[in-house]
């Protein structure tokens, strides 16, 4: 279920430099801050909510409700850079600590330092470059969490992973149009 709506905790400002990861941050920590946003979210027990924001200096931004046991799966974000914050809950985040090539392959096999794990709960959150992939999941069997996404530029694609042992496997590749 998705509800989208036009909702910023940050006035809109004319800027000629994109937003760096660290503005993405700030931006994802003072919009999670905002307990009217974070409850305005309608949440369900059967799949993730979001809602659409203004995010700053052109940014894609998102308010995600996670239900119980609910995960994205393995996904980068393509050229983007972002940045997430748990507002309400924890999140797991499990992350590769590798570059990955960003196109021409369907399968990679691993080395076996490249795995990162991180508990995010409320108020924590992390910043990230172009190209990194990680899967977040609610591993709660009884509480809904709660989360605030932001990327520049816009989501241009998501590439979508599936995992055994070492190998990674591309699976298939998402376009806006796909999430809207």
């Amino acid at each position: 279920m998705s509800v989208s709506a036009p909702s910023s905790t940050a006035p809109a400002t004319a800027r000629s430099a994109p937003p760096t990861a660290a503005e993405l941050l700030d931006f994802v920590r003072r919009s999670a801050a905002d307990p009217e946003l974070i409850a305005s979210l309608p949440l369900d027990p059967e799949g993730r909510t979001w809602v659409r924001l203004a995010g700053p200096g052109g940014s894609e931004a998102w308010l995600i409700g996670w239900p119980p046991g609910s995960g994205t799966g393995w996904h980068d974000h393509a050229e983007s850079i972002g940045a997430f914050l748990t507002a309400a809950g924890t999140l797991k985040e499990n992350s590769l600590a590798v570059r990955l090539p960003t196109d021409g392959w369907k399968t990679l096999e691993l080395s076996e330092d490249v795995d990162r794990e991180r508990e995010l709960t409320r108020g924590e959150g992390r910043a990230f470059g172009r190209n990194h992939v990680h899967e977040v999941l609610n591993q709660s069997t009884t509480q809904h969490a709660v989360s605030v996404h932001a990327y520049y530029p816009p989501l241009p694609r998501i590439r979508r992973y599936s995992r055994t042992g070492e190998v990674l496997r591309l699976e298939s590749v998402e376009r806006p149009e796909d999430w809207q």
